[in-house]
């Protein structure tokens, strides 16, 4: 698990950093009319690794670390050498690619700020949930359920929220994330797809 704990380092690092520095959570905020105006394209990145508080920046990284591991794990064992490239690109992509529909929808907002890693961590998570569908996942440690029923409310959430957008909160950059999650797999390892049908349809509710 070397790459996962070495993106949360740095995440944190970063994140902790720009907490004090206003100068540098300015500069790595995604500001979509910024990167429209002035090219600064390099914040779909920079973005990912800083965060609004405290809070924010637990959440996310403790979510990465549970299934950041994991996911680091079955690349390596799907794909030997490249598997942490894979991973790496999994989260970075990820981290791009969901922001991409706020960016076009406020690039003439100049009032409308993004940030955190809520993408990648997306993504990561959703990438579990393709391989290992019924592995249970519990909300703040509480109420578990299969992956994929979970997956499927949160997405079915994601959209609905993000049509209200009226909470502060980038639920598009959620939902893109966890698509870009499912798609990455489904490209990158095809058998993935009919692994994820067999699980789901194994589970005891659909063979009492």
């Amino acid at each position: 698990m070397t790459i996962t704990y070495t993106i949360i380092a740095v995440t944190v690092l970063i994140s902790m950093y720009a907490f004090s520095h206003s100068t540098v959570l300015h500069g790595f905020i995604l500001n979509p009319y910024i990167v429209h105006s002035r090219n600064q394209y390099y914040r779909f990145v920079t973005s990912g690794f800083i965060h609004k508080d405290h809070a924010h920046l637990l959440l996310n990284m403790i979510s990465f670390y549970f299934f950041g591991g994991v996911i680091e794990q079955a690349f390596n064992h799907l794909f030997g050498g490249m598997g942490g490239v894979y991973f790496i690109l999994l989260y970075l992509l990820a981290i791009i690619v969901s922001d991409i529909p706020t960016y076009l929808r406020n690039k003439n907002n100049p009032g409308y700020n993004s940030l955190g890693a809520s993408g990648g961590v997306a993504a990561v998570i959703f990438a579990s949930i393709i391989l290992l569908p019924l592995q249970s996942i519990c909300l703040y440690f509480a109420l578990c359920m299969p992956g994929f029923i979970l997956g499927t409310l949160y997405i079915v959430f994601s959209y609905y929220q993000g049509r209200k957008a009226n909470d502060g909160i980038n639920h598009d950059a959620h939902l893109y994330g966890a698509l870009f999650g499912l798609v990455f797999c489904a490209v990158l390892y095809p058998s993935s797809i009919p692994n994820f049908i067999e699980q789901v349809m194994s589970w005891r509710y659909f063979n009492p």
